[in-house]
């Protein structure tokens, strides 16, 4: 009987080796080599002076990888056109058989682009030359219609543009005249970057509100308050504002520039602000000046706070570019005055960005010297020993 099943066994292993596998027989199904390259929409309209963006679809549909080059061999003129990923600038792609990948063209038109129709061509080429596939994309650019103004409404803003760090809380100042002859009730709207807080508040107020109601041939201030995400990264960012009523719109962009935060991190590693030394003689610790905000601090100095005639040494002295997150060790050395008398005493170290500045207390105990110690306890024997001899002398006696 065992013998049966091993032979059984044997018999099924045999069997599914020569059975090929799903993979390999689809594979086999696919010519040897084949590519495509071509835009997800060969065709689109877009208005004048606006940018394109539209995804390319690289295929390999052959049995082989492929290393495909992306070229635009015909770009039309005044325009500036080049194929990216999400990070980078690229020139060929990577497809494994039986995959495609997808890139992204952009194009931006120059001043001088009119509407009309303007056909760009895109080639793959895999690198040893011998498959080649040919696409096309057709802009169609028509004439900027202008902007319709709302009757009866107008919003403006002397300061359209703030600026300061990442943890600052921004408060744009807003008109809206209501230019009609009768009172409206406006509805205020609000888009900022995700995960940003935009709120309304009338003028010198700090309640928010949703709407504002205007009497007739009147103008009335409001505040738009912009509250930063904490991990929003240095740069510009749009807000778009926008005051309706059933027979009036207008908009407002507004923008708020990050310069991220200024922030620094002093202390020791093992926490301790503590240090002993003896009168004229130096003591030494090891501090840490860490950059916790999201701006590059350049140029950190060190300076100190000390008592008379003491000194206070820094290594590095300087600290020449401090990137976010980054941590650096600073040498000290506090070299106490010679005629110190014996005690506590603070010293007070002091880290200084481009804006912003951190200080750190210490407090140093100064000794005496061990040298003073053995020449007291040097005359006590004498002393002593005198005390000594004239007692024996006057026992004789």
């Amino acid at each position: 009987m065992v013998g049966m099943a091993v032979t059984a066994m044997v018999a099924i292993g045999v069997v599914f080796s020569l059975t090929p596998s799903a993979s390999g027989t689809e594979k086999e199904d696919l010519p040897p080599r084949k590519i495509s390259v071509a835009p997800e929409y060969p065709g689109i309209v877009v208005a004048e002076g606006k940018d394109v963006t539209i995804d390319i679809t690289v295929a390999n549909g052959g049995r082989k990888d492929e290393t495909i080059e992306i070229t635009l061999p015909a770009v039309p003129q005044g325009w500036k056109a080049w194929i990216e990923t999400y990070r980078y600038e690229i020139t060929g792609v990577y497809v494994p058989s039986d995959d495609s990948k997808t890139i992204t063209l952009k194009a931006e038109p120059d001043d001088n682009v009119r509407p009309g129709t303007y056909t760009m061509r895109i080639e793959g080429r895999t690198q040893d030359g011998e498959l080649t596939s040919l696409s096309r994309l057709q802009i169609t650019v028509k004439k900027k219609e202008e902007e319709k103004k709302s009757k009866g409404l107008a919003v403006e803003t002397s300061y359209p543009v703030l600026q300061g760090p990442t943890d600052a809380t921004f408060e744009f100042s807003l008109e809206v005249d209501n230019d009609s002859d009768k009172d409206t009730i406006f509805n205020l709207i609000a888009q900022g970057p995700e995960n940003w807080d935009v709120s309304f508040k009338p003028a010198y107020e700090q309640k928010f509100i949703s709407s504002l109601r205007i009497k007739a041939n009147q103008t009335q201030t409001m505040a738009v308050e912009v509250r930063p995400h904490p991990l929003a990264e240095p740069g510009t960012y749009p807000i778009q504002v926008k005051v309706s009523s059933e027979t009036a719109e207008a908009a407002k962009e507004l923008k708020v520039v990050l310069t991220g935060t200024q922030k620094l991190e002093v202390g020791t590693l093992d926490e301790l602000l503590s240090l002993r030394t003896l009168q004229g003689q130096a003591a030494n610790m090891s501090i840490y000046v860490k950059n916790s905000g999201s701006a590059t601090q350049d140029n950190v100095q060190f300076m100190s706070f000390k008592p008379e005639n003491w000194r206070v040494e820094f290594r590095p002295e300087r600290i020449d570019r401090l990137a976010p997150g980054d941590l650096k060790q600073v040498e000290v050395t506090i070299t106490s005055a010679e005629r110190a008398l014996v005690g506590d005493y603070s010293v007070t170290l002091t880290v200084e960005g481009e804006k912003t500045t951190k200080d750190v207390e210490l407090r140093v105990t100064v000794q005496a010297s061990t040298v003073w110690g053995w020449l007291g306890i040097g005359i006590i024997v004498l002393v002593i020993a005198g005390l000594v001899s004239m007692f024996i002398r006057l026992g004789r006696r």
